[in-house]
Parts: C-alpha cells; structure tokens; sequence
C-alpha cells in the first residue's frame, strides 16, 4: 500500500470520487457464498436440551406426623406459635378431624401442580404403614418417579444415625424410621419433601445411605461368592432429589403470622404465602389499605393469566424459571425444571421458600444443592409487580373497577429488545429469554415476542441452542397450530433457524407434517407465493432476499437443478408425477434458461472431452464406453440395456447422468461416475455372470463416431491411465502420454476421484467385440470386500447441509462488506484507489503519445511454450497460460509467483484467459478447445489455487484442422460473458444467474476466431476463419441479430476489436496484415493499412491507439493509428541483443503501454515505452 497517496488528503479525495463512479459500480462475478466457501454443513453442536429420559411423577405418598394437641418433648415452643397446617388451625376442631382435614387440603394443594398423580394419605403412620404405603406405590409406578412428602411436627426432630419418626399403633411411643429402610421402599426414582427442623439431617443421612449402596453394589459386582451378592440388590439412589426445611442445626419459625408448615406452604401454595409475606415486610406499608384478609379475597383463578390471581401466578412462574436458567448449570437446569412438571414447579417454588425463609434465619436444603438465588435482582421485578397488582385490590373489591394489567411482560420484552440492539457481540446471555417463551402464552404480546426471538435466534448457532435449552421447542412447535396469518413469516424464519441448528428435529418432524399438514406446509410453502412481500433470506444467496428456492445453491456446478413451485415439490414426491416433474426440473448440461428438459435432452450432445482418470485409478465403466454411450444414447442399444422404452423416465435420468459424468468439474463427474458404476455393476450382475458392462452390447447397434482427438476419454483434471495389465479400457489400448516437466515447486492439479475397482484387473488390455469376458471366478458371496465396499458407498454430497447452514448463520446482520469500518471495506477501498491511481497515470502517459515501444522490462523462461497471456489490470501481474498450464509472474519484479495445472485433457489446450473481477477480488477464466470453461481463485499469492467453478461452456465443439479452439470475450459491467469457437453460434452466458442466456447463430460455415463486445451498445463484432468481420446485435431476435458483415479480408482474421466508445469504430486485422477499419453503420471499410504478412498474432491498445504484430519470422512490429512504425522488435546477435523466437502469443496491458510477447522458445518479454515517459 503506498502510505503517501493515503495520507494526502486532497489526493486520495479525488481519487475516492473517481473510484466510487467506476469500480464501486461495478458487479463481481462468481463471488458468492457458494463460490468462496467449502461445500459442507456447520459441525453440529451436541444438543443437550433434549431429554432422553424424561420422567412424571405419577404417585405421591403424604406423611403427616401431627399428634394434633400433643407437642413432641424435643420442641419447646413459644406462645403464641404459628399453628397453622395446610391453612387450617388444627386446634379449631376435633384432633381426628383436623388431622383428615389437613390431609386432604394438603392434596388438593398437591393436586393444583399434578392432578393426575395418584395420591395416597397416610396419617399418624406406624413403621409398617409407611412400608406398606411406601412399596406399593413403588410396585405400581414402576420406573416413574415417586413424591414422599413427610411432615414431622409433631414427632422428635431426626436423629444423626439416620432415622425420622412416627408412631407405634397405639400412640403411646416415637417409633423410628431408618432412611436407609425408607430408600429400600421407595426406591428410584423419588422425590422427598421434609418439613421439619433439624430436616438437614436426614438429607446428610440419605447420601451417606446412597453411598454405602453405591459401594454395596460394587463389591457384589466384583466378588459374586461374597455375601451381598446373596442378597436382593439394593436399589441405586442416584436419582433421587430431596428438598428440605432447613440446615441440620436449624428449627422452623414459629413466628404466628407465619403458618407452621412454611415450607410446605411455599411449595404447594406460593402465591398466597408470597402475598402474605410481601404484606408483613415494611415496604408493604407504601400500599395503603391492604390488609392480609383484603389479600384473601383477591379475585381470580391461577389458571386464568386474565384474573389478577392468574396473572401474578404466571409473573411468578416467569421470574422464577428465569432466576434458575441464570444461575443454575445448563444440565441441572434441564434435570430440575425441565424433566417432570412438578419437579418443575416444586423447585420454582423452592426458590421463593429460600427467599421467605432465609428472612427468618430458615435455610432451604435441596439434594442436589442449587447456588443462592435469594438476593437475585429478578425478585424486585416481583415485587414491583406484586406492588402494583396489590394497590388495585381496594377499589377493584370496594368499587368493582376493572383490572389494570401488569406492564411486567412488556418492560421485560423492552429490556430484551435494549439487549439485542445495544449489546456487543461477546456478551453473556439475556436474563429475560425464559421470560420471552412465557410472553408467547399471550395473544397480546405473542407478534411482538415472535419477532424478537427471531432476532436472538439469527444471532447464531449459540442462540438457538440456549433457546431450545429454555425449553422454546415445545411452544413454537404448538403454534404450528395457529390460524394466524400474520404470526407465519416468524414461525417459518424461526424454525428455519431451529432446524439448520438441530437437523435431527426435520425427522422428529416428519409426522408432524402428515397430523398437521393444512398448517405446517400452509406456514412454510404458502406463504413463499402468497406473501411475496415478505422478505425471506434465501440459503443459496444473500443478495436475493427474496428468493427461497434452492435453485442456484450449487457451489461449482452450473445450476444443474431448480425447483420452481411448491407444485413441483409435491409432484416430484408422488410417484405417478415423477416424469412429469421432471419435465419441470432444469436437467441442463449447460445450465440456459430454456433447459434440456428430458423430453429433448436426446437432441443435444454434450462436449466429448472429459472423461479420464488420475494416476492409475480405475472405474467399472471404462471412460471410451461413457463416451460412447452418450453419443449412441437414443439408439436401441440403450433401450436394451436398460430395459425400457426410449422415452421413459429412466432412460432420461440415465442420459442426464451421462452427461454428468463428462462435467468439467471433477466432483460433479466424480458423483455421476459413481452411480454410473453402481448401476453398470447391479445391471451386469443381475443379467449375466460377468462383472463390467460389455462394451459391445453399447455399441452394436451404431459404432463410435470417428474424432479427431483421440479414442479416450479422460476425466477432467486428471491424466490419463498408465498402460498396466490393469487398464480399464474395454476398447483400444491408449499410448503413455507425454510427459512434461513439472517445476518441483508446485505439483500438478489432480483432484481426488472416487475409489477403485480391484477387479478389473481380470480383463486383458484387449478384447473382441462381443467377448463376454472371465469366467466368474467366485461366487457373489465371496467377491472381494473392496469391490463391495465400492459399490455400497453412499453418495454424499454437502449441499443440503450446507445451505442449510446459510439459516445457522446471522442473516439480519449487516454484512461484512457493507460495514464500513470492516476490514474488508477496507480493503476494497484500498484497491479501488490503486485503480484510479493506475488509471489516472497510465492515460497521462498514452495522451501525451507513446514515439517508442521497445524498452525490454522483463524476460524470462517460461515453463511451458506460451499460448496465451494475459496482463493483470491493476497489479503487477502476467498470467501464461502454455498448453494445460498457467504460470504467474511478476513482472515488475521478475519473479515467478505460481504455477499451476488447470486439469484438461491432455489432447486439449487452454485457447484464452479472461481476469473476472480484476478490479476487485480477481478470478482467472480459462478456457479450452474442448468448450470446457474453468475459474480459479487464490492464485499468485502464495495460495494452493481452488477451482471456483467449471462447466461446459460449448458443446459440439467441431474438429477442424486447424482451429480457433474457444475464443471469449468478458464484460464486467453486465457481468456476460461471450464464448465461441470452432462452432456455429455465439454463446451468452449470464455469471450472475450461472445460465445460457441467448444463442447467436453465426450464419458461416467457419469458426469464430476473435471476439469483442460493447456494453453500452450492446453490439458484438465476431472476426471469422473465412475473413468475413461480422457485427450482432443482442438485443434482437436470433434470425435478425446479424446487422452487418463486412468481406474485405481474404484470410483469417487474427483480431476483430470493437472500440469501447459511442462512436468506436471496429479494427479487424487477417493474416495478410490488411488492417481495416469499420464504421458499424456504414457497409465499407472507412480505412484500410497494410502491415507485414503472415501474421501469428496480434493485439490492439485499448487506449493508446497502438497495435503489435507478430510474425513466425522472429518479428515484432508496434503501429500506431495512422499505421506509422514506431518499433521493430526483431532478433540481434551478439551478448547485449534481444533474443526472440517465432512469436506464439502476444497482448497489450489494458492501461500502461506495455507489451507482453510469448514464443516459440519458451521465452517470456514484455517491452514497453522509453523510460522518461514511465
């Protein structure tokens, strides 16, 4: 980066102001997020909020030790005391009756959380009755969970051995009760709830008692003779959960406001106790007028979140669940409060009783233990919603106003909302998320609380996992169900995000879709056709927002396939609609617009250069047979095959993945290959004892077509096959190729092709006609395992996973490129000056005339005789391309960068270059005389350089003796790229949309050698084999697109240039030196200069008005405008002199006045003007 440009401010301002009306402009080719990312899925991330083993409790069993009227010796109350149990005064009716009364007060509390549970009572129990209680209800719950609720006031405390109390049959003695008997007959898992002081003890107890079982058990696994091993095993308590009154050394209030169970009082009946609580603090005195009996007739149910009772209950249930997901570990979060609904709820309430309590020097003990919670900040929330909810009683009971709801659920989504636009990136979770689910139970906050967590979700992967750990599945899985319209853009952008992250959730689904069909797909596919003003991010490209269809996801394979309509999906999965959905997939070669459908798909062949394999690997099917099938494919010889008639769908899915295999990207033809294989070996051993398909009966019904280029057919990027007596050839032997020196600093491009197939080593190297090959040498149960490993190997490909991935990822974020403080505006910045620099510098020097072009800035040895180069635009880059191969340099240093293999065939030779996105992020187009196109990214700088994309950019390329090969032309500013060659068309495509966009028939009968187009006028002016200079219009009709052709050239034309002006003329040069020029509205030449013959290239300048010619005689010539020579570059003798040989390949710099010169000798040059210009 040159520090002075950016620090003068005057400069680098008028720079910007030039940069931004040219480059910022400007569209980038094949830079998308399938372009530039690996193919494959985000690593799943272990999903721990789905329970695998979710329990209920289903039987609970209530303890009461009461003795009502008898205090128990160790106890010494004070007078008053609290007496209340279950919210009924044992002393206010007779003992018997008060002690049934409060047991079934105690269940209906009990019931409130868990009503379907089976209840059993069992008052002022002896030993046995608790045994007898305890194992029956164990018998009858089986692996569910059971609740042992005991309440011991009116029994001695617990004793440190272990043991509680209860009583003999006739009341006259304590009676004590080991735990360790108490586990035996509860088993696990359990549930114990201990209401009575010194309660500590006995959770000490149980895990010492859990302990010795745990030992007890292992020394019965290890030592079967030893004498536990005799014994009934005793059950492990590791899943047991207990919770407590209070610490080991602790008794329960007595204070008389208080009722004597507290704790059970804010396990089974918070609301109420809370109430009361609030009531009796000092802050309660700011409410005036209320009254603990006002509080008892507060109206309303705790199941009706409309009521004042309903709402402060499902308050209280928000802030307690978002204290525990705050505080507690993710895994005891999900085993406490999200495993067993009264679980649930009894520890939402244990966290109000360590509130309560601990006011009264009371501390809760729970098994396993949580962390504090009662000084969490969330409390104040509840009480200000307490607060508000309280001061309305008076005048809602006195006056019968109506009820004012509480603003607590909509400060709470205001506080999330603060949090998703104020916070940084690093930050720690959102308090108020378990608050957010809540807010979904309510129809007036529910669109509100939708958008908001789709705003959390699109913040990653992270999210959605601690959404679902938050339990949100089962909520927005529920309003699947909902009829309202206006909630289903957020449930598909939701689950959208929920299934990318947890793709076991599509399976868990799938039923879903069946029971619920009219919702579920009405949510997801309707709204794609019905609300097309809704944005929805598209996984295949982030530029089009509002497309939803996979259609162009593939990352190098030129849209292969699209689905257009949720028709088409519902068709393609019905079995009677299979050929004709696939009448509407584009199943295209090449991907245009109108798209070989199957039905005309037989009609067009596919290029014949692609096949091939790689250092010895070997395929079932032998690359001449796919050849031949492809172009004998609408013979009967196919239907025979296959066994079907021509136009059946099998026979079109057949020859489309013919086509497949012969793509020019190797994992493209290494999939179809694959199936091709699979399918060759299951036909041929279902239809005879043989194990490769006969190439014979592919044949014998049309032969081969004769080809100039050779019999065999290798795969893209690949050598071809070694001569071996493994050969897979079924036909011709095929000569060693040539080999050529490779630089040892970079080795050749050969990707990675599927496995091999061990046993064509059977087949001799040549065979008859219709030889039916080896006997079969085992039967098929003893084949080797590699061939069946082979075969077996499951196809995968990453596309689904990865645009599945696009929706795990941030979408509302503003991206990177778009962010102007990001480093990669930076960087764009920076290249966007350097080209205005360029540009400004270099037509400083071209106006004020170039006299000389002769001064040698660069010479070195290429690695390969060069056929085409290419300048870089803007950087100080050349690329040479020689037969299969590109080098780079940089010439202002003269250094060699990179040299690479661009992996065609060896019979075919790369015919042009192009730099797409040279102002910015540059891609290399290469392209061969077989039509094949390829793009490459990460070359020259240091990089292992990736193929970006590969298609077969011309199909039935015509063998011709002497050949232009592929000629292209690239225009950045539409992003269309014009291709042809030795053909009779001119084709467009559009790199945006990665489709053919229009055919121009070139109306000759000779190749098309040199193209050139104008954006702006939209013209192409095409330099022909037959001399002829032929001008198109796009923008007209095929049959009426030719506007002029002009015949004044008698031999092939080495150069047609179309200015890129208003009023630009076309140059056209033949290889009699006959220079023309061309006015495109008039029929004749306007000027005619006459330069050496015997042209083998040349280029003209586009800005400087300057053309070089080259000649085999070791001869350059430079021209300008009014044909005037300025250099003669030839061959001297001697130390000091230039030294060229036969010229190869020739081309100007877009900008500077340099001029890069290939030949024969395997020399590189580039001359350019005297120095005092540069």
């Amino acid at each position: 980066m040159d520090s002075d440009l950016l620090h003068s401010p005057a400069v680098g301002l008028a720079e910007e102001e030039e940069a931004d009306m040219n480059d910022w402009k400007l569209p980038l080719a094949f830079m998308k997020k399938r372009h530039s990312e690996k193919i494959e899925g985000s690593k799943a991330l272990a999903q721990s909020w789905r329970m695998k083993d979710r329990m209920k409790t289903v039987s609970v069993a209530l303890v009461l030790c009461l003795n009502v009227g008898v205090d128990p010796p160790d106890v010494v109350k004070t007078s008053p005391c609290a007496r209340l149990e279950c919210w009924i005064d044992p002393l206010s009716m007779s003992p018997q009756k008060a002690l049934e009364t409060i047991g079934a007060n105690l269940q209906k509390q009990y019931e409130n959380w868990q009503p379907r549970a089976r209840y059993k009572q069992s008052l002022d129990p002896t030993v046995d009755e608790v045994k007898k209680l305890c194992t029956s209800l164990r018998r009858n719950a089986k692996e569910e969970r059971v609740l042992f609720h005991y309440n011991g006031h009116g029994v001695p405390r617990p004793t440190v051995n272990g043991e509680i109390w209860v009583f003999n049959k006739n009341y006259t003695q304590y009676i004590p009760l080991s735990i360790y008997d108490l586990q035996t007959w509860m088993g696990s898992p359990s549930i114990f709830v201990y209401d009575c002081s010194n309660a500590g003890i006995i959770v000490k107890s149980f895990k010492q008692f859990a302990l010795q079982r745990e030992q007890e058990l292992e020394v019965a696994a290890i030592n079967p003779s030893h004498p536990l091993a005799q014994m009934p095993l005793p059950p492990s308590m590791k899943n047991c959960i207990q919770l407590a009154a209070c610490e080991a050394s602790e008794l329960l209030p007595m204070n008389p406001d208080l009722p004597a169970d507290l704790f059970t009082s804010c396990l089974t009946t918070p609301i109420k106790i809370a109430l009361r609580w609030f009531c009796m603090q000092k802050s309660a005195k700011l409410v005036p007028g209320v009254t603990l009996d006002l509080i008892e007739k507060i109206p309303g149910r705790l199941n009706d979140r409309r009521t004042p009772l309903g709402e402060l209950n499902w308050i209280f249930t928000a802030i307690t669940d978002t204290i525990a997901w705050n505080v507690l570990p993710r895994d005891l979060f999900q085993k406490l409060f999200r495993q067993d609904l009264l679980v649930a709820s009894l520890f939402r309430n244990f966290l109000l009783a360590e509130r309560i309590m601990r006011s009264y020097n009371c501390t809760p003990v729970s098994s396993p233990r949580l962390p504090p919670t009662y000084m969490h900040a969330m409390w104040q929330a509840w009480d200000l919603a307490v607060d508000i909810c309280l001061s309305q009683l008076p005048t809602i009971i006195e006056e019968g106003t109506a009820f004012r709801h509480s603003p607590f659920f909509a400060e709470q989504l205001t506080a999330f909302q603060v949090w998703l636009t104020m916070g940084v990136e690093n930050r720690n979770p959102p308090e108020q998320l378990p608050i957010v689910l809540q807010v979904l139970l309510s129809q007036v906050h529910r669109l509100r609380a939708l958008d908001l967590l789709g705003r959390f979700l699109d913040l990653g992967p992270w999210a959605v996992s601690l959404a679902l750990s938050v339990g949100i599945f089962p909520y927005v899985l529920k309003l699947l169900q909902s009829s309202a319209r206006e909630l289903r853009p957020l449930l598909v952008f939701i689950w959208a995000k929920i299934l990318a992250v947890d793709s076991e959730l599509v399976v868990a689904l799938s039923h879903l879709v069946v029971q619920y069909e009219s919702n579920f797909c009405t949510v997801a596919l309707q709204f794609i056709e019905e609300e097309k003003n809704y944005t929805v991010p598209s996984p295949a490209n982030t530029a089009e927002p509002g497309n939803v269809t996979p259609g162009r996801d593939s990352p190098a394979i030129p849209r292969l396939r699209s689905v257009n309509s949720y028709t088409n999906i519902r068709a393609a999965t019905t079995a009677r609609n299979l050929n004709k959905s696939l009448q509407n997939l584009n199943l295209n070669e090449e991907g245009g617009p109108a798209a070989f459908s199957p039905g005309n798909l037989s009609t067009s062949s596919s290029a014949s250069s692609t096949l091939g394999s790689p250092d010895n690997d070997e395929y079932i099917l032998s690359f001449e047979t796919i050849d031949k099938m492809r172009r004998v494919s609408s013979y009967s010889s196919l239907n025979s095959l296959i066994g079907v008639s021509f136009n059946s769908v099998y026979t079109q899915i057949w020859r489309v993945l013919l086509h497949l295999a012969a793509d020019p990207f190797p994992e493209v033809s290494d999939l179809a290959m694959k199936v091709l294989n699979s399918i060759a070996y299951k036909a041929t051993m279902n239809a005879r004892p043989q194990r490769i398909l006969d190439s014979g009966s592919l044949t014998q019904s049309a032969p081969a077509s004769p080809t100039s280029k050779g019999t065999h057919i290798h795969q893209a990027g690949g050598s071809p096959p070694m001569p071996s007596t493994s050969s897979s050839s079924l036909t011709n032997e095929v000569p060693k190729p040539p080999t050529r020196e490779q630089p040892a600093t970079r080795p050749p491009y050969t990707p990675t092709l599927g496995g091999q197939a061990p046993h064509s080593h059977q087949f001799p190297r040549t065979r008859k006609m219709f030889d039916k090959g080896p006997e079969q040498a085992a039967e098929d149960g003893d084949e080797p395992g590699g061939h069946r490993n082979y075969i077996s190997a499951a196809l995968q490909t990453g596309l689904c996973d990865w645009s599945a991935k696009y929706f795990a990822q941030p979408v509302m974020k503003i991206p990177e490129e778009h962010d102007l403080q990001s480093q990669v505006r930076m960087e764009r910045q920076w290249r966007f000056l350097r080209n205005a620099r360029v540009r400004r510098q270099s037509r400083s020097i071209t106006q004020r005339g170039v006299s000389r072009l002769d001064d040698q800035i660069f010479i070195n040895r290429n690695p390969g005789v060069p056929s085409v180069v290419k300048f870089h635009p803007f950087n100080t880059c050349i690329a040479v391309a020689d037969k299969d191969s590109i080098c780079f340099w940089d010439w202002e240093k003269g250094e060699r960068l990179d040299y690479f293999y661009n992996g065609n065939p060896r019979y075919t030779r790369i015919t042009a270059m192009e730099y797409l996105n040279g102002h910015d992020c540059s891609l290399l187009l290469t392209a061969t005389d077989d039509g094949a196109l390829r793009i490459w990214k990460n070359f020259a700088d240091q990089k292992n350089p990736e193929m970006v994309t590969a298609w077969q950019g011309l199909s039935d390329m015509l063998p011709t003796t002497r050949g232009a090969g592929m000629v292209v032309d690239w225009e950045q500013e539409t992003g269309l790229l014009m291709t042809s060659g030795d053909v009779r068309v001119i084709r467009i495509w559009d790199t945006d949309r990665e489709m053919k966009v229009q055919d121009i028939p070139t109306g000759a009968d000779s190749c098309v050698t040199s193209l050139s187009c104008d954006s702006q006028r939209s013209l192409i002016a095409a330099g022909l084999g037959d001399g002829s200079v032929r001008v198109f219009d796009r923008r007209m009709g095929p049959n009426e697109c030719r506007v002029m052709t002009y015949r004044e050239h008698g031999a092939w034309v080495v150069k047609a240039h179309l200015q890129k002006e208003t009023d630009g003329h076309i140059i056209s040069v033949s290889v009699n030196g006959d220079v023309r020029f061309f006015e495109p509205r008039t029929p004749d030449s306007v000027n005619v200069l006459q330069t050496v013959k015997g042209l083998t290239a040349l280029d003209i300048h586009p800005q400087a008005n300057l053309f070089a010619c080259g000649s085999m005689n070791q001869f350059i010539a430079v021209y300008n405008a009014n044909g005037d020579v300025i250099s003669n570059i030839k061959y001297y003798d001697g130390f000091m002199g230039q030294r060229i040989g036969a010229i190869s390949c020739l081309a100007f710099h877009p900008h500077w006045p340099h001029l890069a010169v290939g030949s024969n000798d395997f020399y590189m040059s580039i001359y350019s003007a005297e120095k005092r210009l540069r």
